[in-house]
């Protein structure tokens, strides 16, 4: 397992400067929450850490590697995968055809073994369709596996999301705004699986806007506004910060 940490990143889009300077660490074992109003950045950092955009200024590193540079695909073989604020499934497939793509980063076989139904191609379908099953008992789906990933309810959707990520076994899970659209007893379930994640030792960065379900998951929270760092620590300490409470709910929050 190892550390994420950016160092004063920073990402510009022609004259708009949408992170600056930022500098978070997310450990090992623990649930580390980045927070704020919209367009504060938080989304940005995320496709900043997972290579599919490009840092203007500042490191991403992760354990001892600096990933500031990689590709998408270079930084998911290190161990760092995400979900999408915007659900992103193969509606037709089953749920347990989608939890298998997540696996492509172990695959061994090859394109050309798999075309030919090669022997070692099948036995490593085969496994990987067991630990796909595994992952939807885990997210109480089990039921659902073969049936069509797009007929499902918008939660359960989310959640085949979820296990697609987990199959490419990271120690790293960024998950942006897992929970939105859900109620209390459906975010309270998702919020029990990610601190059992993170009790196996993985790191998790959460992105989300529900309050209540951040502070009382989270060990450490970073909140940004435009772009810029505003408060950290616990969340209990942070969310009593002035500067966020104005963050949140404008400068007259106190009047």
């Amino acid at each position: 397992m190892a550390t994420l940490r950016t160092e004063s990143l920073s990402k510009r889009f022609g004259g708009v400067e949408a992170v600056r300077g930022l500098t978070l660490a997310v450990e090992p074992g623990q649930i580390t929450g980045l927070i704020g109003p919209n367009g504060a950045g938080k989304t940005t950092m995320v496709n900043l850490i997972t290579g599919m955009l490009k840092a203007s200024g500042g490191r991403i590193l992760f354990g001892t590697s600096d990933i500031t540079a990689l590709s998408p695909s270079a930084v998911a073989r290190l161990g760092i995968a995400r979900t999408f604020q915007n659900i992103r499934l193969l509606k037709e497939a089953s749920v347990l055809e989608n939890i298998v793509v997540g696996f492509h980063c172990q695959e061994q076989t090859g394109l050309l073994a798999n075309l030919l139904g090669l022997p070692a191609a099948r036995r490593e379908r085969r496994r990987f369709t067991a630990a796909a099953r595994e992952l939807t008992v885990r997210f109480a789906m089990e039921a659902l596996a073969d049936r069509p990933a797009g007929t499902l309810s918008y939660g359960h959707q989310r959640r085949i999301e979820m296990m697609r990520a987990l199959a490419m076994r990271p120690s790293l899970l960024l998950l942006d705004e897992p929970v939105a659209g859900m109620n209390d007893v459906e975010a309270n379930e998702l919020g029990a699986i990610f601190r059992s994640l993170a009790d196996d030792g993985m790191a998790v960065l959460l992105i989300e806007h529900n309050m209540r379900f951040v502070t009382a998951l989270c060990d450490t929270l970073y909140v940004v506004s435009s772009g810029q760092m505003i408060a950290s620590g616990p969340p209990g300490i942070v969310m009593r910060d002035p500067t966020v409470i104005a963050a949140y709910l404008g400068d007259d929050a106190d009047a």
